[in-house]
C-alpha cells in the first residue's frame, strides 16, 4: 500500500529544547525488535500517554514496562524495510497490548524513550529522549506524506543524521549509543555539523 511508505528526516540534538515541554506527560515508548539486520526490521512497540518517566542510564525498559504495565494501552507490530533517501517502507498494525507486553518481555533488549510532539511552522516534529544504554541521545524527526524537501530546520537540531543507520532505532537495538557516542562526538568536532543538500533548500531557523 502506498501509505505504508514513510518520508522523514532525522536530526541529532545536543540538548533537549525545554521550551517545548508543556508539562504534560510525553508519550512513553518501549519497543523491542525481533528482526533488525541490514535495515530490515520487525518491531513490537508499546505506548503510554499518561505517565512521566525520567530518562537516564538506569531507566530500564523491562522494569518500566512491568512497573507501569496497566498504563500501556496502545500497541503495534511494525514491518520496516531499508531506509533510502529519507524514504522507508513501514507497515504498522494495531495489536492487543497484553500480547505485545508478553512479546517484548520475550524479545531482545528493549529501547525506551520519551517522545515530545511539537508543531513548528508548517511541520509537526517529534523529539525523542532516550534512556537505558541509549541515554544521552536526543533525536528530532519530521515526517510528511511525501518526501521532506525545502525544510525549515529548527535551531535545536545540531546535525542531520537521516542517512546514518546508527541513529535508526533498529540500529540502536544492535549497537546502542553508549558504545559509539564518543566516536560520534569526535566526528562532529573534526568534520563539523552536516545537513543534507539532497532534499531541496534547507532553511535554518
Amino acid at each position: 500500500m502506498s501509505d505504508d511508505f514513510q518520508y522523514e528526516r532525522r536530526f541529532f540534538c545536543r540538548e533537549f529544547p525545554v521550551e517545548y515541554d508543556d508539562g504534560d506527560a510525553p508519550t512513553l515508548i518501549v519497543q523491542s525488535y525481533f528482526v533488525h539486520q541490514d535495515g530490515f526490521a520487525l518491531r513490537i512497540r508499546l505506548r503510554s500517554r499518561d505517565i512521566r518517566v525520567p530518562m537516564g542510564p538506569q531507566t530500564d525498559g523491562l522494569t518500566t514496562l512491568m512497573q507501569y504495565r496497566e498504563h500501556f494501552s496502545e500497541a503495534f507490530v511494525t514491518v520496516q524495510g531499508n531506509a533510502v533517501g529519507g524514504t522507508r517502507y513501514e507497515a504498522e498494525r494495531t495489536i492487543d497490548a497484553n500480547i505485545a507486553i508478553e512479546l517484548v518481555l520475550r524479545g531482545g533488549t528493549p529501547i525506551i524513550k520519551n517522545r515530545y510532539s511539537v508543531w513548528l511552522g508548517e511541520d509537526g516534529w517529534e523529539i525523542d529522549v532516550f534512556g537505558a544504554n541509549n541515554s544521552g541521545l536526543i533525536l528530532a524527526q519530521v515526517e510528511r506524506s511525501s518526501p521532506v524537501t525545502n525544510l525549515t530546520i529548527p535551531s535545536f537540531c545540531t546535525a542531520e543524521v537521516t542517512e546514518d543507520q546508527r541513529f535508526y532505532n533498529d540500529g540502536l537495538a544492535s549497537k546502542p549509543f553508549i558504545t559509539w557516542r564518543d566516536d560520534y562526538y569526535e566526528e562532529l568536532e573534526r568534520y563539523g555539523a552536516h545537513f543534507s543538500q539532497l532534499f531541496g533548500r534547507n532553511r535554518m531557523e
